[in-house]
Parts: C-alpha cells; sequence; structure tokens
C-alpha cells in the first residue's frame, strides 16, 4: 500500500534552515507529482510546493524564494529544503500525493522560534 514517512523537522530560531525528506513506497515514485503540504497550529491545511516527475516545482507565495523542492527518483525520495524559516511557518509538514494532503504520512513538526 502507499505509505509515505517524513522526517528532518526539528526546533530552529529565525533565519534558520532544516531539510525535510520523505520516503515513498508502495506506488510508482518516479512517475508521480508530489506536493509538500502543512497545517499551522489551529488551522487547515496548505498547500506548500509541487514536484512533477521531471522536477519542475511550484511554490505557494508563502514560501517562494525560501523552499526548494526536489526529489531522487533511484531513492524513492522527495525533499523539502527550508531556507530562512519564520515564525509563521511553523507547522505539521507533510508530503502528499495530492495538494489536498491525500495519502499524507504521519507529518514531521518543524518549529520556528526565538
Amino acid at each position: 500500500q502507499v505509505q509515505l514517512v517524513e522526517s528532518g523537522g526539528g526546533l530552529v530560531q529565525p533565519g534558520g534552515s532544516l531539510r525535510l525528506s520523505c520516503a515513498a513506497s508502495g506506488f510508482n515514485f518516479g512517475i508521480s507529482p508530489m506536493y509538500w503540504v502543512r497545517q499551522a497550529p489551529g488551522k487547515g491545511l496548505e498547500w506548500v510546493s509541487r514536484i512533477n516527475n521531471l522536477g519542475l516545482t511550484q511554490y505557494s507565495d508563502s514560501v517562494k524564494g525560501r523552499f526548494t523542492t526536489s526529489r531522487d527518483n533511484a531513492k524513492n525520495t522527495l525533499y523539502l529544503q527550508m531556507n530562512g524559516l519564520m515564525p509563521e511557518d511553523t507547522a505539521v509538514y507533510y508530503c502528499a500525493r495530492g495538494p489536498g494532503g491525500e495519502n499524507r504520512g504521519q507529518g514531521t513538526q518543524v518549529s520556528v522560534f526565538a
């Protein structure tokens, strides 16, 4: 079955960086567009980024220029490099097979505070 396992979250000060990973299994990762979504405390899911099978990326306005999504199809792994983190980036981050968080994993917590 489809399994997505996120890792790499943590506590960081404003301006800091983190790199999230997502290990995928149970489907043909190499041909699948993939998404990062996040959920801040008390809020709904927010789409963060999309990457197609060829590596073409799109970002929400809130993270554009600070976050970079990439993938390694040989390792069935998705990445999210987050630079210039701000307190409003605090959320649980999920990788998913759709922009609405379809088939998302358990998530990884990112907390940004001074």
